[in-house]
């Protein structure tokens, strides 16, 4: 089974890119975020003839995630539990039959929490805090379960070009480091990083300052495998090229393969 991860940066800005690599990489589960799209305005007919099963929650104008698989979701969830109140539309889970038996994957896009002398941070690490909490109960059920998404942290200075111009900033903040050193504590496996060791390996290249031309990137796209799927972990990568493409998105997908 392979499972991918890409923030679009919408939905209709970047449709052709998304059937394109769709078709080339053959993801069986694709987790996208930031699709800005309603659940009722997105594009879905486009998507007719892919072979993709879509699952989609979406919010009007921001955020939005989706799961599109050559499989039918099966025990889908909408929205992260623990904060009935919060309407943004950031998690959706469901589990999908493989040759090797069930694999559960959540589409995940994750408080950006800048600026960080406003309310956007403590969201951001309250949100944390409901992602852990939900990752240990289901933890529990002992199955094959990946949490992909855009997580909006960088977890080590290795995963930025140039980790200085970070320091104050919500996504290289202690803070936010330390909820997502919590959350692998629990027992999952940063996929791409344990494919990819080495320095230099990043997800997202802003569209200012020619950050792309310059490779001036940061990693902040991510799968995290439980044990039982971490198991079965046979390769990860990034699909790099695609930043080059016409109208692209400022991430690239992230893809693990599970045996």
């Amino acid at each position: 089974m392979k499972i991918a991860t890409w923030n679009i940066n919408g939905v209709r800005a970047r449709i052709e890119n998304v059937k394109a690599w769709l078709a080339e990489a053959q993801p069986d589960v694709a987790c996208l975020q930031e699709i800005k799209s309603a659940n009722e305005a997105f594009p879905a007919d486009a998507f007719d003839g892919t072979g993709y099963n879509l699952t989609i929650h979406g919010q009007k104008g921001f955020n939005g995630v989706a799961l599109l698989s050559k499989r039918p979701p099966e025990d889908v969830l909408i929205g992260l539990p623990g904060d009935d109140s919060d309407e943004q539309a950031r998690y959706v889970e469901a589990a999908f039959a493989g040759d090797s038996g069930i694999v559960r994957v959540a589409s995940i896009y994750l408080p950006n929490g800048n600026p960080v002398d406003s309310g956007k941070f403590p969201y951001k690490l309250a949100w944390m805090d409901r992602l852990i909490a939900h990752a240990r109960a289901r933890l529990a059920d002992e199955e094959p379960l990946a949490l992909t998404g855009d997580y909006n942290v960088i977890p080590e200075p290795a995963d930025a070009k140039h980790p200085e111009n970070w320091v104050d900033d919500a996504l290289f903040r202690r803070e936010s480091r330390a909820k997502f050193r919590e959350l692998l504590a629990l027992g999952f496996t940063d996929a791409l990083r344990c494919c990819h060791p080495e320095p230099g390996v990043y997800s997202f290249w802003d569209y200012q300052g020619g950050a792309w031309q310059k490779n001036n990137g940061i990693r902040i796209d991510h799968i995290l495998l439980s044990a039982q799927a971490a198991d079965r972990l046979t390769g990860a990568g990034v699909d790099k090229a695609v930043r080059a493409w016409e109208k692209p998105s400022d991430h690239v997908p992230v893809w693990a393969t599970l045996q």
